[in-house]
């Protein structure tokens, strides 16, 4: 089975407009754009064949080819990541088995967590999508929970049945544990997820071709489309420190990630 790995990034984000082309300080005083970053990231992956960005934005293009990145032009009318994947296999005629949708806004994520991915779905012909999730200790939970009582979109979390099959995402921190349990309980049945997606090329062809549903719409969560069309999506628990991990979701997360970079 081969692998590409396609980075959605689109110009006008609501919550922070532009934000592919964020710089973000490093170690030695340099800077990089957000979307560099990323496409750094994904490009230590083994097992991939090839990388594109897929945007919708001339100066976010012009960026990416400068570092030597591969771009698709996709529409401005891609309702997500997702979409803009598929369009993106579509218009350049990707045939590659396996397409990865890799965050342009998680330049964090382990190149294992994608080799995982991909060992997975070689490994299991049933599974059609498979995206990676990390376990919270109570110190990443507590700020997960400070995200959301602040207002601010953070993290999604999911809930999934014995075999690691997701039975939902959310923008909530999924589940509900009381203030006397967090204190009783060893480990929290609380799991990141990162949003990086392993899907089988012929599945990411169908998704276009589905509705919106409202579930996703409210949640502005793509991958829950899959589950409404009763596609199973695999949960793949990963071995990371999860304080080491965190997407640009909001402006003031720029701050939390130059913090870890620089460390």
């Amino acid at each position: 089975m081969s692998a590409v790995i396609i980075i959605p990034a689109r110009f006008g984000s609501t919550r922070f407009p532009g934000k592919p082309l964020a710089r973000l300080s490093l170690k030695d005083g340099s800077s990089k754009s957000l979307i560099q970053l990323s496409w750094e990231a994904a490009s230590k992956s083994k097992g991939i064949d090839k990388i594109y960005i897929a945007t919708d934005h001339l100066d976010i293009k012009n960026a990416c080819e400068k570092f030597g990145a591969s771009v698709i032009m996709t529409s401005p009318d891609c309702e997500n990541g997702t979409s803009r994947c598929a369009e993106a296999v579509n218009l350049a005629r990707i045939k590659d088995d396996l397409i990865i949708n890799f965050q342009g806004d998680a330049p964090l994520t382990p190149p294992h967590f994608v080799a995982n991915l991909i060992n997975t779905m070689k490994a299991d012909n049933s599974i059609n999508v498979a995206t990676p999730i990390l376990q919270c200790d109570k110190k990443h939970y507590l700020k997960l929970l400070d995200e959301r009582g602040n207002n601010r979109v953070g993290a999604t979390t999911v809930v999934f049945d014995n075999n690691y099959d997701a039975l939902y995402f959310s923008k909530e921190v999924l589940p509900f544990i009381t203030k006397e349990s967090i204190s009783k309980l060893e480990t929290l049945p609380v799991y990141h997820h990162v949003g990086v997606y392993a899907y089988k090329n012929e599945i990411l062809s169908q998704y276009k071709d589905w509705e919106e549903t409202d579930l996703e719409k409210v949640e502005s969560l793509e991958q829950i489309r899959f589950l409404q069309n009763n596609i199973k999506v695999r949960c793949l628990l990963m071995e990371n420190n999860e304080s080491n991990f965190w997407e640009l979701n909001n402006p003031s997360d720029k701050k939390i990630i130059e913090r870890i970079l620089k460390s």
